[in-house]
């Protein structure tokens, strides 16, 4: 899968202690009526525990700004660093956090979930979103680097 290139998001979602985040790409538009996206989450995480509880998350899709972000969400081995301090962000409508500077988010509540071997796909009802800033390029993934879109040729 490596070889796919993706957008880069971290899923967020409000705990009692706060609130977590999770890098990923592996998420999906489902549908559009009701607007549903899906988020594939590891059951062996705090990740999967914390949406669980919280039945809300939001998808912030990352500018290719926020590289370091990204990688402070990817951290495995520093639970601390995924609760978010140091990381700005607001409540959405429905609690989930927003990270601030996200070039676009889906605020989202658990629609349903799906068995999916050693992972839970999550399907959420969009609440809310939004684009905050149409000019920032995307940051993405290919072959385990960051990338960056070329300039378009003029």
């Amino acid at each position: 899968m490596g070889t796919f290139a993706t957008g880069v998001t971290v899923i967020t979602m409000p705990t009692r202690d706060g609130a977590w985040g999770m890098t990923a790409n592996s998420i999906t538009s489902v549908s559009l009526e009701p607007t549903l996206v899906l988020v594939s989450v590891d059951k062996a995480t705090r990740t999967y525990q914390h949406i669980q509880a919280s039945g809300v998350w939001a998808v912030n899709i990352l500018a290719a700004t926020q590289e370091a972000i990204s990688r402070t969400f990817a951290l495995k081995d520093i639970e601390e660093e995924r609760t978010m301090v140091g990381t700005p962000y607001h409540l959405g409508a429905t609690g989930a956090p927003i990270i601030e500077g996200c070039l676009s988010y889906l605020d989202c509540r658990t629609w349903a979930t799906y068995d999916g071997g050693d992972h839970t796909l999550f399907l959420g009802d969009v609440q809310d979103a939004a684009v905050i800033d149409p000019d920032s390029p995307p940051l993405l993934f290919f072959k385990g680097r960051y990338a960056r879109l070329a300039e378009p040729a003029r």
